[in-house]
């Protein structure tokens, strides 16, 4: 007889779309259906959350610990002696080196208790600043940008719900059709309830093709575009005067930067013709209600941040965020990367999205956790300066849920800094190709065999729930930082404040989020069931009797911004060119990007066949001027070469690209991979490297 239907939520992209789960007749995988109750997708699925199930198989995961052998495999192990072996190796470095000499690296797809949990083992067990994750890489020029202009960073401070009913979307380096499928339907019901959508990409993407104006800006050159239109707004008189007296502070200086940055000179920067400008300024400026909505393409920059507050100044300066069915978000992509920024796990946050350096908030956590707060390190290194700090200051990683032999930028300078390092544990639900270099590998708990919460792109905070057991052999993450702080943490059995039961964590996590910035005090597993996922800010009601509950905060900034005074910032920015433009040697820009049939690194996708069939493997899209130009022809291998190395993958030739650009999915290792091309250049503020445009030329190869 089959169990009951377990209603969750999917694995993979911050939509977290709403599923339902039933164990398979062998009990050891599950079903998907569709859950049409969830407001996100309303029953929709993608293909990769239609069979995420797969990945659930024993022939994919893995099952047992493995260790490495004398004779240098990686070996099946006992959990005991795989847990040995960590203490042992993270143990060593930190009493030879020092505590720094010891980093942890986590993922935007961990929950929030894994989340929580790895932060304060890092700071408390450890001892260590050394901690971020790869979330780094994803929207932290939009996090930087969003919180220096209304003093608090969430994806989106609206609902989804809101974008069909707006009058305008920009939507600026962002390919939902391929990268959140069900999401694309929100702009499909803009269009059809009158809106206009303008799209900003380099591609003419299957999401462009959906757009009403498309502007196809060389790569890199989104802050002199977003820079263009601020200045037709200011010479065509369509700034909102009185919002900007009452709501903002800081606009004369942006006003005169954007005065410098006249329609001409953005055409000869970004490629975009003038009358584009002009029309998307009209498009965007007479509906009443109006929105700009950025991704990774505007983010992943070594001036993602100055960016992204070019576009939050044309939103302010049109008088759009804080307003019904109006303002600024950004589209988050991992699965948990909005919840996995908030609670510990980036190099200079504290639980609650509190800052580490805030003396208040290191008391106030410290108090949750019973540690003394000078105890707690200070901020450590960004995501990429950690990595290239591998195997010299660092000594010893241990890595949860990413796969940064693949992922990160500079990618083989990073794969020959980790296996530089003295010890390396990973834990991981599949054999990755970074833990295949481990020291240590821990088969963990994935989506459907364990509970816990995720906060999507929304700021909507969900319980995932559990709907089979786990095989023989696979824990979770919580049961090994359990585990491992038994051995690392000295006496006072500090396992015991680290639980595995992830409620447990979570009534810890209230407590250490309340009064911050993203407060989950009020939030519970029983509402979240209930209710279908609660958006922070969520304060708890207090003690009083009275106290009613607090119903979450689906819109942010309605009444006030969340800075002292309540106005939002203008931040005053200026064009400046990718940290490596194009030259004789290295003539045509790189971007990078996803396809629909996979995921991030793809360490989970690439094990579906379904989807391997639909996306086999990488590609190089170009112009067919440019493969005239080199004599490459479709389906046949080209070289793409960077300062950084040098990556082959068949041609795809297309018009939909611009003759000065070539594009490269980055979800491939091997030969095929993207990221060893790719410059780790730092955003100042974020540390955001630049993913999305760097110098390369190609070459075509011969048989």
């Amino acid at each position: 007889m089959r169990e009951t239907v377990t209603s969750t939520h999917c694995p993979y992209c911050a939509l977290q779309c709403g599923m339902n789960l039933t164990p398979a007749a062998d009990g050891r995988t599950v079903e998907v259906s569709e859950r049409a109750d969830f407001p996100v997708n309303r029953g929709a699925l993608c293909g990769k959350g239609r069979t995420a199930p797969a990945v659930l198989s024993s022939a994919v995961r893995l099952t047992s610990p493995l260790v490495r052998s004398a004779a240098g495999t990686l070996e099946p192990a006992s959990w005991e002696e795989a847990l040995d072996r960590i203490a042992e190796g993270i143990g060593g470095a930190r009493a030879e080196h020092g505590a720094d000499a010891v980093g942890v690296f986590g993922g935007g797809g961990l929950t929030n208790e894994k989340a929580y949990a790895l932060g304060k083992f890092a700071r408390v067990v450890l001892g260590t600043s050394q901690i971020d994750y790869n979330g780094r890489f994803c929207m932290s020029s939009a996090a930087a940008a969003g919180g220096r202009a209304f003093g608090l960073d969430r994806g989106l401070p609206f609902p989804l719900e809101d974008i069909p009913r707006t009058g305008c979307v920009i939507l600026v380096g962002s390919n939902p059709a391929e990268t959140m499928p069900p999401a694309l339907r929100y702009f499909t019901e803009l269009k059809e309830n009158g809106g206009t959508l303008i799209v900003v990409d380099p591609r003419r993407t299957r999401t462009a093709e959906q757009a009403d104006l498309h502007l196809a800006p060389r790569p890199g050159t989104d802050l002199a575009l977003a820079l263009g239109l601020l200045h037709l707004v200011v010479a065509e008189g369509r700034t909102d005067e009185e919002y900007i007296r009452e709501r903002t502070a800081g606009w004369e200086d942006t006003r005169a930067a954007a005065m410098a940055h006249w329609p001409e000179y953005v055409e000869r920067i970004t490629g975009v013709p003038v009358p584009h400008l002009r029309e998307a300024v009209r498009m965007f400026c007479e509906p009443e209600h109006a929105m700009v909505l950025t991704a990774r393409g505007p983010e992943q920059q070594s001036k993602g941040t100055d960016t992204v507050s070019a576009w939050i100044n044309l939103a302010l300066a049109t008088g759009r965020p804080g307003r019904p069915l109006s303002g600024y978000g950004c589209l988050t992509g991992q699965g948990n990367g909005q919840g996995g920024r908030e609670h510990g796990q980036k190099a200079d946050q504290l639980p609650g999205y509190r800052k580490l350096t805030d003396p208040a908030a290191r008391a106030h956590v410290a108090q949750v956790w019973g540690v003394d707060p000078d105890s707690l390190p200070g901020p450590g290194r960004s995501a990429y300066e950690l990595l290239d700090a591998l195997g010299t200051d660092i000594r010893a990683l241990l890595l949860m849920g990413s796969n940064p032999v693949v992922s990160a930028p500079r990618a083989a300078h990073v794969e020959e800094r980790i296996r530089s390092l003295d010890f390396l544990a990973v834990c991981d639900v599949v054999l990755s190709e970074t833990a295949q270099l481990a020291d240590v590998v821990l088969p963990v708990t994935q989506w459907a065999e364990e509970t816990g919460t995720t906060t999507n792109l929304e700021g909507r905070v969900l319980l995932r729930r559990r709907a089979i057991t786990p095989p023989t052999g696979v824990r979770s993450d919580l049961e090994v930082l359990h585990e491992l702080a038994a051995r690392l943490g000295g006496e006072g059995s500090p396992e015991k404040r680290f639980p595995a039961d992830p409620e447990e964590v979570f009534e810890e996590l209230r407590r250490a989020s309340e009064g911050g910035p993203a407060d989950y005090s009020g939030i519970t597993y029983r509402r979240l069931a209930e209710e279908n996922g609660v958006f922070w800010p969520c304060p708890s009601p207090g003690a009083a009797a009275e106290a009613t509950v607090h119903p979450g905060t689906p819109r942010l900034f309605l009444d006030r911004f969340a800075t002292e005074d309540g106005r939002a910032r203008f931040v005053p920015v200026s064009h400046r060119a990718v940290a490596e433009e194009p030259d004789e040697e290295y003539p045509v820009l790189l971007t990078t990007g996803r396809v629909v049939a996979q995921y991030q690194s793809g360490a989970q996708t690439r094990r579906v066949d379904e989807l391997n069939t639909a996306a086999p493997g990488p590609f190089v899209e170009l112009h067919p001027r440019l493969a005239r130009r080199i004599g490459a022809a479709e389906g046949e291998p080209v070289a793409v070469v960077s300062r950084r190395g040098r990556a082959v993958a068949p041609a795809r030739i297309t018009t939909s690209i611009r003759p000065d650009t070539v594009f490269m999915p980055f979800h491939w290792a091997g030969e095929g991979r993207a990221n060893t091309l790719t410059n780790p250049a730092l955003d100042p503020t974020s540390r955001m490297p630049e993913f999305k445009a760097c110098a390369v030329r190609l070459e075509a190869v011969r048989p």
